[in-house]
């Protein structure tokens, strides 16, 4: 009787008695060639399924779950280099700079998910404050007068604070991609800005005890 061989590709498509069939008869000493004249697969199809069990140790379908990928692994370095040497790109950014270099489009959410997979996020770069010789001099001689102060002196300083809330409609707030820990480094800062136009300053500040004496205000 003949035997309809199934396609070499169709690993996944056996049921598991037959798969189970094979590996017995494979483990029974019975060649791959035999198995394949007896219950007419292709060779090719036992061949993997003994790999597979032999990696495994089973002989169950494998499933695959969710959508096929749709980026290819240079396609995902692609994307980190990009974000790395540029890291105030946006997602749409990276997408537009991909589809025109490998014609693949993507959303930003895949975006998002390839950067994360490899450590890239995308967060808010520190700000500072440009500090000239100068003003490291003097909050030094700052620093130094003010080192032995006892802490009743210090009862008597008020800590003050501000916060400015742009009433533009762009306030300048950039992201960057960075990975976790790299929040310092140099590549993950930005220089404070002035912003212009309107805004509002909310000025708020704390003292140990009720009563002022005394406020310092150190100025640059």
């Amino acid at each position: 009787m003949a035997h309809h061989r199934s396609p070499a590709g169709a690993i996944d498509e056996l049921p598991e008695v037959i798969n189970r069939r094979i590996i017995g008869r494979l483990e029974c000493g019975r060649t791959q060639l035999e198995v394949s004249d007896e219950l007419g697969i292709a060779q090719s199809v036992i061949s993997r399924l003994w790999q597979h069990f032999q990696d495994d140790g089973n002989v169950r379908r494998r499933y695959s779950t969710g959508r096929p990928r749709v980026t290819m692994p240079n396609e995902d370095r692609y994307l980190a280099v990009t974000a790395k040497r540029n890291r105030r790109s946006t997602a749409s950014d990276l997408s537009r700079q991909l589809s025109s270099a490998t014609g693949t489009t993507i959303s930003k959410q895949t975006v998002y998910r390839r950067l994360e997979q490899i450590g890239l996020y995308a967060r808010r770069p520190v700000r500072y404050v440009p500090l000239t010789a100068t003003h490291c001099r003097l909050r030094l001689a700052w620093s130094r007068e003010h080192a032995l102060w006892t802490p009743q002196q210090w009862a008597c300083v008020l800590f003050s604070d501000e916060s400015r809330f742009s009433l533009q409609f762009d306030s300048r707030r950039t992201f960057i991609w960075r990975a976790p820990g790299t929040r310092y480094h140099q590549e993950n800062t930005i220089e404070q800005n002035r912003y212009g136009g309107a805004g509002v300053v909310v000025l708020g500040g704390i003292i140990w005890v009720p009563e002022l004496t005394c406020m310092f205000k150190l100025e640059p």
